[in-house]
């Protein structure tokens, strides 16, 4: 692999849970690579199980805003990184998690049956915010998006690349990430980063009708005594497995 590479892995407590401190210092990182080649995976086995329910839990409405506004922050910078990505979905990639996947160029997966991959926002009772939902409409093939988004189930491997959610899988996903970034990164720069901007231009870009309908809406709906209590349950068969 490159020496130009910037292998950039998630790493946190809760199954490298996307907690305000996780988003924050992955922000960092992607400015830190300044478009060299980037590599994305998980520690310990584990991609991303999705957003700090734990820390979610305790948000309040100001909080919560803060909160889903660094997300959407973070998806800004890595679906529209000025270079070659890929994932090395070499674990679990499960709501937020699955959401990083998706914001990358190409996604390798482990060939193993026990590892889930998904979008199940909604099986939880939350509403996608708009710029993910955005990212999903984009990223996700037409014939299997509703699918994926209203089902809200959790796909093992070879089901998630059926459905578009990852490009192949392998055994050695760390080796077979690697040799596809290289393949990326073989292309002139300027020309792989002018066509991916011009590919993902205005993607994810609200109208302003979506922004307050996010800020008067979605926020207060993550913020709803049902919800909470929906992700509190969650927290607690997590605990159980």
């Amino acid at each position: 692999m490159s020496d130009e590479t910037y292998a950039l892995t998630l790493s946190a407590p809760g199954r490298n849970a996307l907690s305000t401190a996780l988003m924050e210092r992955t922000i960092a990182d992607l400015r830190n690579a300044a478009g060299r080649p980037l590599l994305l995976s998980g520690a310990d086995g584990v991609f991303s199980a999705g957003l700090n329910l734990k820390e979610v839990a305790g948000l309040d409405r100001p909080g919560m805003s803060r909160f889903l506004g660094l997300l959407d922050d973070l998806v800004d910078a890595l679906y529209l990184y000025p270079g070659p990505t890929v994932a090395c979905v070499n674990g679990h990639a499960i709501a937020g998690g699955c959401i990083l996947v998706l914001c990358c160029d190409l996604r390798v997966a482990i060939d193993d049956p026990a590892v889930r991959i998904g979008l199940n926002e909604v099986a939880l009772g939350l509403e996608f915010p708009p710029k993910v939902l955005a990212l999903a409409r984009d990223r996700v093939p037409p014939r299997s998006r509703e699918r994926v988004i209203l089902e809200g189930a959790l796909h093992d491997p070879r089901t998630a690349i059926q459905l578009g959610l990852v490009d192949e899988v392998a055994t050695d996903v760390q080796a077979t990430a690697r040799a596809a970034l290289d393949r990326l990164a073989a292309s002139p720069r300027s020309a792989y980063v002018a066509t991916k901007q011009a590919l993902r231009a205005g993607a994810l870009d609200l109208s302003e009708a979506q922004r307050r309908h996010f800020q008067e809406h979605i926020v207060t709906a993550w913020c709803a005594p049902v919800v909470k209590q929906r992700v509190t349950a969650a927290l607690a068969r997590g605990r159980s497995e």
